[in-house]
C-alpha cells in the first residue's frame, strides 16, 4: 500500500523530526511512505475572516496539485469522524481488501484546511474536538497509522 502525507509547513523543532523519521522507518515495513510538504502562508496577527479564506485557498491549491486522482484521500478535520484504533485498523484492511492502494492523508496549516480540499476528501477524520499544532499531529498521525498496521498484523504494540 502507497501511503502519502500531505501537510502545510515544516518541522522545524528536532524532536518532532526524530518521531516522524522514526515511525517512518517502522511503517516501511507495512507501506510505502511519502512525506509531502507544501508551504505555508504566513498569517499575520488579527487577520480577517476574508484574509484567513484566501490564506487557506493559496494552501489548499499547494496541496491540490499533490493530490492523485485514483487516490483515497482522507482530510484530517475538526468536524470529521473520529474512530478509534482499532477502528481505523479496520478500515485500512477494508480498503486494501477493496482495491485501495493508494492513501492519501492530507493536514492543513494553523488554519486549517481550504473547503476545496474537505469537498475533495473521500473522509474526514478527527483525532480530537481538541485542537493541534499541524506539525505534532503528523508525529500521531505516523503513530496511530504504525498502530493501525500492528493491529492488523495480529501483534502485540498497539496495547
Amino acid at each position: 500500500m502507497n501511503i502519502d502525507i500531505i501537510c502545510v509547513g515544516k518541522v522545524k523543532e528536532r524532536y518532532l523530526q526524530d518521531a516522524i523519521k522514526e515511525y517512518a522507518k517502522r511503517l516501511s515495513r507495512f507501506c510505502k511512505l511519502n512525506i509531502i510538504e507544501v508551504a505555508d502562508e504566513k498569517t499575520p496577527e488579527n487577520a480577517s475572516e476574508a484574509v484567513n479564506a484566501q490564506i487557506k485557498e493559496k494552501e489548499g491549491e499547494r496541496i491540490a496539485k499533490h493530490i492523485k486522482t485514483n487516490a483515497f484521500v482522507i482530510a484530517l478535520a475538526i468536524e470529521g469522524k473520529m474512530l478509534t484504533s482499532e477502528q481505523l485498523a479496520a478500515h485500512l484492511e477494508d480498503w486494501g481488501l477493496h482495491g485501495v492502494s493508494h492513501i492519501q492523508l492530507i493536514i492543513g496549516g494553523s488554519l486549517g484546511l481550504d473547503p476545496a480540499i474537505l469537498k475533495r476528501a473521500n473522509m474526514l477524520l478527527s483525532f480530537s474536538k481538541m485542537t493541534f499544532p499541524h506539525q505534532l499531529m503528523r508525529v500521531i498521525l505516523l503513530e496511530q497509522i504504525y498502530r493501525a498496521f500492528k493491529i492488523n498484523a495480529h501483534e502485540p504494540y498497539h496495547k
